[in-house]
C-alpha cells in the first residue's frame, strides 16, 4: 500500500496569496463537502477540486509549509470562514437567580403569612375594641403601639428579601467561578499546526481555515479538516455518529476528519476546512440553540402536565435527537416521531436510573428529609395547640359568643399562631446546610488549584476524602518522566554506561542511529535548555526522547537523517499501540526492495528476532535458547535495576521477492535482526515515597498499574514504598492476572477477583482493559465492611474507560491526552502523585467542614424548636419572635456556614482511616456534643424565661397581649440565646472530641471576622432594633451577664468532652449512607446498582412539601452548575460529545435539561448501539467503546 501522501504542486513556497482576491472556495462549499462521508467525499473532491492539493491551492495554503501566520491573512480568513470559537450560552442574570431563590417553599409560606399579617394590621373593624371581644384586644397601652402591628409582617418580608439576595449572590458567584475555571481549562488546550514551515503549538481558538494541523494519537480534533497525509490513522467518531467502531482514515477511502472526534491510533496532517460554528459540532450546537426557542413554547404547553422534572424530560428530547442523528439523514424525521411517541415512557424510567449522587449528597438529602419531617410535625403540633388553647380558653372556659365584629381580631390571632408555626418550621430546617456544602466545595476547589488539582466535577473533591484505594500509573506519576538511556547491549557486549562511539562497529552504529532517527515520531525532538546550564527539553514521547538522547550521546545527530528522509518518504508506518507494544517504519530502497526499522518492548521484539548483529557488525543466527540466555543475563538484570528495556531491530525485504502483504502484520513483524537492547532509566520522584507512606497511614492502599516489565515494576514499587520488605503482597503480570480471575469461558468472575485484589500491589504488562477490570472489580467487590472508593490516574487515550469507571479519575495535565482529560474528574496540572495526597486532604476537609457546620446548626435547631414549641404551648407566645428566629436561623447560619466551611486542612486529617460510604454524617461524639450543649442552653433559657424577671429585677414579659411593646425580659432571653450560639460556634470547630477548640484559629481569618461581625450585628439589633426585632435596649450590666452566660458554653464544652463516648451506647447516629439491605429486591436491577433512596423517598409524594423545604435540592442545582461540565451524568459514550470541553462552555444545556438528557440518551443509546453495558457503579454508564483491547496506546 503506497503511503497516504498527496503529490505536491510544484514550487510550493508559503502561499501568501493576494489579499485582494477572494479565496477560490466558499464557506458554503466547504460546509457541504464536510457533510459527506467516505467514498462520496472522495468522489466530490476528485470531481470538483482534483485532489486535496486543489483545495489547499484554493485556500492559498501549502501542505508542507503551512500558512504564513501573517496577521492580515489570518484576519482575512476569520472574515471569510469565521473563528474557531463557539459562543457560550448566556449566563443566568442576577434577577433570574433571585427568582429561582424565591421558589423555595418555606420562603413562600413565610411571604404569604407576612402579607396576611400586614393586611390585617391595617384593617381596623368598627367596634372591634368593644368589651364583647373580651381581653383579646385589651391591654394595649396606646393607639400608636397597636398601629405598629404592621412592623412584624414588614420585618419578615425584609428578612426574606435578604435571604433571597444572599442565596442569589452565592449562586451568581459560583456561576462566575465556574466560568473562570472553564475558561482556564480552555486556554490550556493547544494544538500543533505548521506555519512558515515551523511546527508550533497555538491555542485552539486561534486555528483558522487553511491551517495545516498535525494530528497524533490521543488528540481531540478542534476543527473539521481533510487529511493530507496519514499513517495508520484510526478515529473514534462515536461522539458525533454514535458508532462505537473506530473509523480508518486514508486519502483513498475516507479523508474527512470531524471536530470533536478522538484520534485513537496513528498520526497525520490535515488541512483545516471548517472552524467554530461552521464545523460539524458547531452545527449541532446551532441546532440545539435554535431548538431552545421552540422549547420555551413547549414548556408553556406542558406546564399543566405533572411535576417539573417530567416537563424538563419532555423538553430535551428534541435536542438529544439532534445530537445523535447521523447528520443529514432521512431518519431524522422518523426519529422525531419516534421520540414524540416515547415521550411518556422515559419519564417513569428515569426517576430510578438517575446517576448515583455523590456519597455526601446522598447522606445530606436523607438527613434533610429526616429533619424536615420532624420540623413539620413540630410546627403543625405547635399551631394546633395554640389555636385549641385560644379557642377553649375564650369560648369554652370564659364562655364568650363568637361575634361577627370580633372576627378580624380572632383572625389576627390565628395568623400570629400560624406565623409562629411557620417560624418553628423555618428554624427546624437547616437552611444553611446546602450553603455550607457549596461554600465548602467551592472554597476547596479554588484552593486545590494552588495544589495543582484542577477539579472538573465538583463532587470529586469530596469523594476523594473517602478514597480507600488509589490505582496509579508508574511513568510520570510516580517517576519523573524524564527518561535517559543508562545501559546498553550492543554487539555482544553489555555496557553498564553509555559506550563511547568508537567502541561500537561503524556499520552497527550507522544502522542503529538510522533506525532510531527514522523509526520515531517526527514530532519527538530534543530542544536546547531554556535556561543556561539547564537540562535539554524533551518534546513528544519521552521514551523516544531517551533514544534520541542516546544518538546525541554517541556524538551523532538525528536531524540531518530526518531531513534526508522526510515523513512523506516513509512508505508505511505501524504506529505504536498497546496491543502491538512496538512501532515499525518501512522505507523503499532505490533497488525496489524495502527496509523496515522496528523498536519496542524487548521481550516482545526479541521473540520476533531470528538474527542478531555480533561484535563485528555481522548478523548471526539468534535461537530461542540464545534469547532465553539474553533475557536471563541482560534483560532481567536491567529490569531489576528498575530500567525499562527497549529492543531496536530491522529487517530487509529483497527486491526480487515482490512487494510483501503489508496488512499481514504477523508475517511482516518477523525474522527481524536485533541491533541493540537499551535500558532506560526513569528516576522516582524524590517526594513520592513520603507521599505513599502518608497514604498508607491514612488507610489508603496504593497499587501500581503499569505497562512495564514485571521486574522493572517491582524495582520501582519497592523504591516508592508500595512494596514493603517482609510483607505478603502480590505482583502479577496482566496475563497471569487474567488467568486467575477468568473462568473457562474467559468471563471475569467476581469471586475469583475478590481472592486476588486485596493482596495485589503491582500489576505489570497490563493492558487498558486489565486496568478497567481491576477498577471495576474493586468497586463492585463486597469483601470487607464497606464498599471501596477507588481513585485512578491515567494519561493515555486507552485509560478513558478506567477513569470513567473509577469514583475519582485523575488525568495528567502535562502528559495526558485530551481523551484522558475528557474522562477525568480532576486534572493534575503537575502530573505528580503528591498532588493526589493533597486532594485526599482537601476531600476529608470538606467532609469535616460539613460535619462541623452540622454540629453547630443542629444545636441551634434543637434548642430553638424546643424553646419555640414549649414556650408557645405554656405562654401562648413564642419567647423567640418570628423575626428573631429568622435572624438566628437564616443570617447567623449563613455566616456560620461561611466560617466553618472555610477551615484550612491540616496534616492531622491524614492520620485517620477514611470514612466509609455508610459512615453516618453525625457520629456519636457529635451527637453527644449536640445534645450536651442543647441541655445547657435549654436549662439557661427556661430559667431565664420563667425566673429571669426576679433574677434581673425587671418586669415579667410573659402573657403580653397582642401588639404590646417589646419587653426587656424577652430581649434578654433572645440575647442570651444568640451569645450561646456564638460561643458554641467556636466549640463546633472540633468534631472528634479534641480539647483545644482554639487550635489554629488565627489561620482562618474568615472565621474570626464572622464571629466578630455577628457579635457587632447583635449589639446593633438589640440596642437599635426596636419594634421590628421586638428588642429593647439593655444596660451594660445585662450585656455582661449575657456574654458571661455565653462564655459558659466554652467551659461546658470541656465538660461534655470529658464524658467518654463509648459509655453512651443509647446515642443514635444520623445521616447514614444507603445500605444494601434497605433497597427492595426488585429495584436492584442490572445497571442500577445503587438507587438513591433519599430520592425515592422524596418521590413518594407524601413529602412533596419537603422538596422545597429541603433547600438542598435548590442548591444541588448550583452544585450541578458547578460540576456539570455538561456531562457529569452522561455516561453513554454516544452522548459524551467531547467537544464540549474544548471550546464550548458547559452551559450549553440548561441545567434542568441536564437530568433529562441522561434519560433520553440512555434510551437513544439502546436504539443506536447495544453496547455491553457495564453495571453502573458509582458513576453510572456503560463501558465506553474504547475498551476493546487493541484500540489504543499505552506509553511503554
Amino acid at each position: 500500500m503506497a503511503n497516504n501522501t498527496a503529490d505536491h504542486p510544484p514550487g510550493n513556497s508559503v502561499a501568501e496569496g493576494n489579499h485582494e482576491g477572494d479565496f477560490g472556495i466558499l464557506m458554503t462549499d466547504l460546509r457541504c463537502l464536510m457533510e459527506l462521508r467516505s467514498a462520496e467525499a472522495v468522489n466530490k473532491i476528485r470531481d470538483t477540486y482534483g485532489d486535496v492539493q486543489g483545495i489547499c491551492r484554493r485556500l492559498k495554503t501549502s501542505p508542507i509549509e503551512g500558512l504564513s501566520g501573517n496577521p492580515v491573512d489570518l484576519e482575512k480568513r476569520h472574515g471569510a470562514f469565521g473563528k474557531n470559537f463557539i459562543p457560550p450560552k448566556k449566563p443566568k442574570t442576577f434577577l433570574q437567580l433571585v427568582w429561582e431563590a424565591l421558589q423555595d417553599v418555606t420562603l413562600i409560606i413565610l411571604e404569604i403569612a407576612a402579607i396576611i399579617s400586614l393586611g390585617l394590621s391595617f384593617y381596623h373593624p368598627p367596634g372591634g375594641d368593644s368589651e364583647a371581644c373580651g381581653q383579646v384586644s385589651g391591654g394595649v397601652e396606646d393607639e400608636g403601639e397597636s398601629q405598629a402591628g404592621w412592623i412584624e409582617g414588614a420585618a419578615i418580608l425584609f428578612s426574606v428579601i435578604i435571604v433571597v439576595l444572599v442565596t442569589a449572590f452565592n449562586d451568581w458567584s459560583k456561576e462566575k467561578q465556574f466560568r473562570g475555571l472553564q475558561s482556564r481549562i480552555e486556554q490550556e488546550q493547544k494544538f500543533t499546526v505548521i506555519r512558515k514551515g515551523q511546527v508550533i503549538q497555538i491555542p485552539v481558538a486561534e486555528i483558522v481555515v487553511g491551517d495545516i494541523a498535525q494530528i497524533k494519537y490521543g488528540d481531540l480534533l478542534p476543527a473539521d479538516g481533510i487529511l493530507i497525509q496519514g499513517n495508520d490513522l484510526k478515529i473514534d467518531e462515536s461522539s458525533l455518529t454514535g458508532e462505537s467502531d473506530q473509523v480508518r482514515k486514508s486519502l483513498e477511502k475516507d479523508p474527512m476528519l470531524l471536530s470533536g472526534t478522538h484520534v485513537m491510533e496513528g498520526s497525520g496532517r490535515m488541512v483545516v476546512s471548517a472552524v467554530g460554528l461552521n464545523s460539524q459540532t458547531g452545527i449541532i450546537f446551532t441546532l440545539l440553540g435554535a431548538g431552545e426557542n421552540d422549547e420555551e413554547k413547549k414548556v408553556k404547553k406542558s406546564k399543566k402536565q405533572g411535576p417539573p422534572e417530567n416537563r424538563n424530560k419532555a423538553k430535551t428530547q428534541d435536542g438529544i435527537a439532534l445530537e445523535i442523528q447521523p447528520l443529514k439523514s432521512e431518519e431524522a424525521a422518523e426519529s422525531e416521531e419516534k421520540e414524540e411517541k416515547e415521550e411518556a415512557k422515559p419519564v417513569k424510567k428515569v426517576n430510578v436510573t438517575k446517576k448515583e449522587k455523590s456519597v455526601l449528597q446522598g447522606k445530606l438529602t436523607r438527613l434533610a428529609v429526616q429533619i424536615g419531617k420532624a420540623g413539620l410535625i413540630m410546627s403543625a403540633v405547635t399551631v394546633i395547640i395554640l389555636i385549641l388553647y385560644f379557642v377553649i380558653d375564650n369560648f369554652g372556659i370564659q364562655g364568650r359568643p363568637w361575634l361577627a365584629e370580633c372576627t378580624p381580631i380572632y383572625i389576627q390571632y390565628f395568623v400570629k399562631f400560624f406565623i409562629i408555626g411557620v417560624t418553628v418550621l423555618v428554624v427546624a430546617v437547616p437552611e444553611g446546610l446546602p450553603l455550607a456544602v457549596t461554600i465548602s466545595l467551592a472554597y476547596s476547589v479554588k484552593k486545590m488549584m494552588k495544589d495543582n488539582n484542577l477539579v472538573r466535577h465538583l463532587d470529586a473533591c469530596e469523594t476523594m476524602g473517602n478514597a480507600t484505594a488509589i490505582c496509579s500509573d508508574k511513568t510520570g506519576t510516580l517517576t519523573m518522566n524524564r527518561m535517559t538511556v543508562v545501559q546498553a547491549y550492543i554487539g555482544d557486549t553489555h555496557y553498564k554506561t553509555v559506550p563511547e562511539p568508537d567502541a561500537i562497529k561503524a556499520d552497527t552504529l550507522e544502522t542503529m542511529v538510522n533506525s532510531i532517527s527514522i523509526n520515531s515520531a517526527y514530532t519527538t525532538k530534543i530542544l536546547p535548555p531554556e535556561k543556561e546550564g539547564g537540562l535539554p527539553r524533551h518534546v513528544g514521547n519521552k521514551t523516544e526522547c531517551a533514544l534520541l538522547g542516546l544518538v546525541l550521546d554517541l556524538k551523532r545527530d538525528y536531524q540531518p537523517i530526518r531531513d534526508e528522509v522526510p515523513e512523506e518518504k516513509l512508505y508505511k508506518v505501524y504506529t505504536f499501540n498497546s496491543s502491538r507494544k512496538s512501532m515499525s517504519t518501512v522505507l523503499k530502497n532505490a533497488d525496489g526492495g524495502f527496509r523496515m526499522y522496528s523498536k519496542g518492548a524487548s521481550e516482545i521484539v526479541l521473540r520476533k528476532c531470528s538474527r542478531i548483529l555480533d561484535s563485528q557488525g555481522q548478523p548471526r543466527s539468534f535461537k530461542p535458547k540464545d534469547r532465553d540466555e539474553m533475557v536471563r543475563k541482560v534483560i532481567e538484570p536491567m529490569a531489576c535495576d528498575g530500567l525499562r528495556t527497549i529492543c531496536v531491530a530491522y529487517r530487509d525485504f529483497p527486491a526480487g521477492a515482490g512487494e510483501p502483504d503489508w496488512d499481514n502484520e504477523n508475517d511482516i513483524l518477523n525474522e527481524l535482526t536485533c541491533i541493540a537492547v537499551v535500558g532506560i532509566e526513569d528516576p522516582v520522584r524524590p517526594e513520592v515515597p513520603e507521599a505513599i507512606s502518608k497514604c498508607q497511614r491514612a488507610g489508603i492502599t496504593v497499587r501500581m498499574v503499569t505497562g512495564d516489565n514485571i521486574n522493572t515494576a517491582r524495582a520501582i514499587a519497592t523504591k516508592c514504598g508500595i512494596l514493603l520488605p517482609g510483607e505478603d503482597f502480590l505482583c502479577l503480570e496482566g496475563k497471569e492476572f487474567n488467568r486467575q480471575i477468568r473462568n473457562d469461558k474467559g468471563e471475569v468472575e467476581q469471586e475469583r477477583l475478590d481472592k486476588v485484589w486485596p493482596k495485589l500491589r503491582v500489576l505489570a504488562r497490563s493492558s487498558p482493559t486489565d486496568k478497567h477490570t481491576l477498577v471495576k472489580g474493586i468497586i463492585d467487590s463486597t469483601v470487607g465492611e464497606t464498599r471501596q472508593v477507588v481513585a485512578v490516574t491515567g494519561d493515555g487515550t486507552n485509560d478513558g474507560p478506567a477513569l470513567k469507571k473509577a469514583d475519582v479519575g485523575f488525568a495528567m495535565g502535562i502528559a495526558g491526552t485530551d481523551v484522558a482529560k475528557e474522562a477525568s474528574d480532576i486534572i493534575l496540572t503537575d502530573d505528580n502523585f503528591t498532588s493526589i495526597v493533597k486532594a485526599v486532604m482537601w476531600g476529608r476537609n470538606v467532609y469535616d467542614s460539613i460535619s462541623k457546620f452540622l454540629q453547630f446548626q443542629l444545636t441551634v435547631n434543637v434548642v430553638a424548636v424546643i424553646v419555640a414549641f414549649t414556650g408557645a404551648c405554656i405562654t401562648q407566645d413564642s419567647p423567640l419572635k418570628a423575626v428573631q428566629m429568622l435572624w438566628v436561623n437564616l443570617i447567623m447560619d449563613t455566616l456560620a456556614s461561611l466560617a466553618l466551611a472555610t477551615e484550612p486542612p491540616t496534616e492531622s486529617l491524614l492520620l485517620r482511616k477514611p470514612y466509609g460510604r455508610d459512615k453516618p454524617l453525625i457520629s456519636r461524639t457529635m451527637m453527644k456534643n449536640i445534645l450536651g450543649h442543647a441541655v445547657y442552653q435549654l436549662v439557661i433559657i427556661f430559667t431565664l424565661l420563667f425566673a429571669g424577671e426576679t433574677f434581673f429585677d425587671i418586669d415579667n414579659g410573659r402573657n403580653a397581649p397582642l401588639h404590646s411593646p417589646p419587653s426587656e425580659h424577652y430581649t434578654i432571653v433572645f440575647n442570651v440565646f444568640v451569645m450561646m450560639q456564638l460561643f458554641n460556634e467556636i466549640n463546633a470547630r472540633k468534631i472528634h472530641g479534641e480539647r483545644n477548640v482554639f487550635e489554629g484559629i488565627y489561620r482562618n481569618p474568615i472565621f474570626c471576622s464572622v464571629v466578630l461581625g455577628t457579635f457587632a450585628l447583635q449589639i446593633i439589633i438589640v440596642q437599635f432594633g426596636g419594634k421590628p426585632f421586638s428588642c429593647t435596649a439593655l444596660t451594660i450590666d445585662q450585656w455582661l451577664w449575657c456574654v458571661f452566660i455565653g462564655v459558659g458554653e466554652l467551659l461546658w464544652g470541656q465538660l461534655v468532652t470529658s464524658i467518654p463516648t463509648h459509655h453512651l451506647k443509647f446515642l443514635k447516629e444520623a445521616g447514614h449512607g444507603i445500605t444494601k439491605e434497605e433497597i427492595p429486591e426488585e429495584e436492584l436491577t442490572e445497571g442500577v446498582d445503587e438507587i438513591d433512596h433519599a430520592e425515592m423517598e422524596l418521590r413518594r409524594g407524601q413529602i412533596l412539601w419537603f422538596r422545597g423545604l429541603n433547600r438542598i435540592q435548590t442548591q444541588i442545582k448550583v452544585v450541578n452548575a458547578f460540576r456539570s461540565s455538561l456531562y457529569a451524568g452522561l455516561e453513554s459514550p454516544e452522548s459524551r460529545s467531547s467537544i464540549h470541553s474544548f471550546m464550548a462552555h458547559p452551559e450549553f444545556v440548561p441545567l434542568s435539561e441536564e437530568e433529562a438528557r441522561i434519560s433520553t440518551i440512555k434510551e437513544a443509546g439502546d436504539e443506536i448501539d447495544p453496547l455491553p453495558s457495564a453495571s453502573s457503579g458509582a458513576r453510572g454508564g456503560g463501558e465506553p467503546p474504547s475498551a476493546s483491547p487493541n484500540s489504543c496506546e499505552l506509553s511503554i
